[in-house]
């Protein structure tokens, strides 16, 4: 039994061009002429329907899912420019992939999860491995969204859920969720992964935690309105610089809310890490991509350059424990956007990347994006990251 992958980018400006040129590198390393399956990742300074259709007509029109991001990674190369796309073209006979997409994130959540479900539930075995999930992070509520997906599915078995929250180049308007030749925004993508293989994966962020121990005093699901009694939002202002105060793009890059880890997630970390895409001036409030209840500790944290870069490390390690020695077939990495290209220089971050490939197989198929936030199990628990490095290794 056997799997062909290989991964294709290109930064060519044309979307046309770059569509076909990224795919037609993906075939060419894989060895095969029409895959089974394609991933695909994207920045947004495309036109995301030419994009889109050169990969699909270029693989034969597989099947295929996948989503905008802040930019994509693949073999010694992480590019966040607002032209580049990443391209995984995979055929086996012993992994198989389907895939599913449904809008209305905002309006219902649960319902989204509740209609992927649906969607993929005939294709669930128990040979299913786990499910890559690519959502809008402007309008992603996860603890919803797995609420009705799991309810849906009605497994007596946890199954694992990968992905990341599609991104715009910090533009925050619209992301992109892609499925064949659907394209949604507000909306999330999967893609069902089953077979003969297993899966090794490792967690890691980036944050430390500035200033004292704070209490969510008043909210609604995960939208947060005050903290100590206060709006969010002058809360927020206590920990900012001078040129983000009037900036939120920048302080959300910078700025995260952290949690306690509860005891289920022993091992993981001291905090959970929570980005904040958006915020009401009118009411003074956040909204964070899980809900949080009234008389919760908030921490404020900050990036830090030094844990992100021994983070990858454990990583490594942690995913090279499990493979005990065996070479993985795949490998995917969602990676936040928040620890690019505003925490290192290109040759830093080329070379921690270097460090994780080299580690964990130069030369195994490897496609990853930048995004705005991460979806990976701790233990036997699927959790929601901020960020935070999730690596996925199938072998």
């Amino acid at each position: 039994m056997r799997t062909q992958a290989g991964v294709g980018i290109s930064h060519h400006r044309n979307p046309k061009v770059a569509g076909r040129e990224a795919a037609a590198k993906a075939l060419t390393a894989a060895g095969i002429e029409t895959p089974d399956f394609v991933f695909m990742f994207a920045s947004v300074g495309y036109d995301q329907r030419e994009l889109l259709d050169a990969v699909r007509s270029t693989t034969g029109r597989a099947p295929l899912s996948g989503c905008s991001g802040e930019g994509v990674i693949g073999k010694d190369e992480a590019d966040e420019s607002n032209f580049s796309v990443a391209v995984m073209a995979i055929r086996s006979d012993e992994l198989r992939f389907s895939n599913a997409i449904a809008a209305g994130l905002k309006d219902d959540p649960e319902a989204v999860g509740g209609a992927i479900a649906r969607q993929i539930r005939p294709d669930l075995g128990t040979d299913s491995l786990g499910l890559f999930v690519f959502a809008d992070a402007l309008t992603f509520n996860f603890d919803r969204f797995s609420s009705g997906l799991h309810g849906g599915l009605a497994l007596d078995r946890s199954l694992p859920l990968f992905g990341g929250m599609s991104a715009d180049n910090w533009a925050m308007k619209r992301t992109y969720q892609y499925c064949d030749d659907t394209i949604v925004s507000d909306g999330v993508a999967c893609a069902l992964l089953a077979g003969e293989a297993k899966l090794a994966w490792a967690v890691n962020h980036g944050c430390i935690p500035i200033g004292t121990e704070r209490k969510v005093t008043r909210s609604e699901g995960n939208v947060i309105y005050q903290i100590d009694g206060k709006p969010v939002l002058d809360v927020l202002k206590e920990y900012l610089v001078e040129d983000e105060i009037d900036n939120w793009n920048k302080t959300v890059v910078n700025l995260a809310i952290g949690f306690k880890t509860p005891a289920s997630l022993e091992g993981y970390d001291e905090y959970l890490v929570r980005f904040m895409p958006a915020k009401d001036d009118a009411t003074g409030s956040i909204t964070i991509p899980t809900e949080v209840a009234e008389g919760t500790s908030v921490w404020m944290t900050r990036r830090d350059h030094d844990k992100i870069a021994d983070g990858v490390n454990r990583i490594a390690e942690q995913i090279k424990t499990k493979l005990d020695g065996q070479r993985p077939k795949l490998i995917f990495q969602f990676d936040c956007a928040g620890r690019g290209k505003i925490v290192f220089r290109d040759q830093q971050k080329v070379d921690l990347l270097k460090t994780l490939q080299q580690k964990l197989g130069a030369e195994v198929p490897w496609v990853g994006v930048y995004v705005y936030g991460e979806i990976g199990p701790v233990g036997e628990l699927n959790c929601f990251h901020n960020y935070t490095a999730v690596v996925l290794a199938v072998y």
